[in-house]
């Protein structure tokens, strides 16, 4: 049918629509409140005993993250980049970044047990040595940077492949 001859047909207005709220999946929501449920309680169980030094070791550790570690892997991290920039090279420090990252979480969770400060006690409550952390954690340090070195060699030998196989293309005509 040509344009002129079609019924007009009048347009309804549109329903006002209120925006949506992203609250996610039932599940996610679920989810959500079995956490914060299961934190409620933790919270509830944690503060029962002792309170004060609880929230003492809270604010000790706040304080000690923001003005201390903060500040020292910030300037870690900014060396490293300005080192591989240096050699142009800034594309690497994800490689540094990561298992240091790892290595430092884990050198922070079982520092009392790599520095030796507890090792009587761990040797009372479990009867086995703790003499053996320091060395496990310097081990798992040398294979998390080693297989960041691994997947950058491997990075850096598909790239070169890639380059070569552009090289050798022949142009291609449109």
């Amino acid at each position: 049918m040509p344009p002129r001859l079609r019924p007009r047909l009048r347009r309804l207005p549109r329903p006002l629509r209120l925006p949506r709220v992203p609250i996610g999946s039932p599940l996610q929501l679920l989810l959500l409140v079995c956490s914060f449920a299961l934190a409620a309680y933790a919270g509830v169980r944690l503060l029962a005993d002792d309170w004060f030094g609880v929230a003492l070791w809270f604010v000790g550790a706040a304080l000690l993250h923001d003005l201390v570690l903060l500040p020292l892997y910030t300037a870690a991290d900014r060396a490293a980049v300005r080192g591989l920039g240096a050699i142009r090279r800034r594309e690497w420090v994800l490689y540094v970044r990561v298992p240091a990252a790892l290595s430092g979480l884990l050198l922070l969770v079982w520092f009392p047990l790599i520095s030796g400060r507890v090792e009587r006690r761990y040797r009372l409550g479990t009867g086995l040595p703790a003499d053996v952390f320091p060395a496990r954690w310097l081990l798992i340090t040398a294979v998390l940077f080693g297989g960041s070195a691994l997947l950058l060699a491997l990075r850096l030998r598909r790239l070169r492949r890639l380059r070569r196989a552009a090289k050798h293309r022949p142009p291609t005509v449109h």
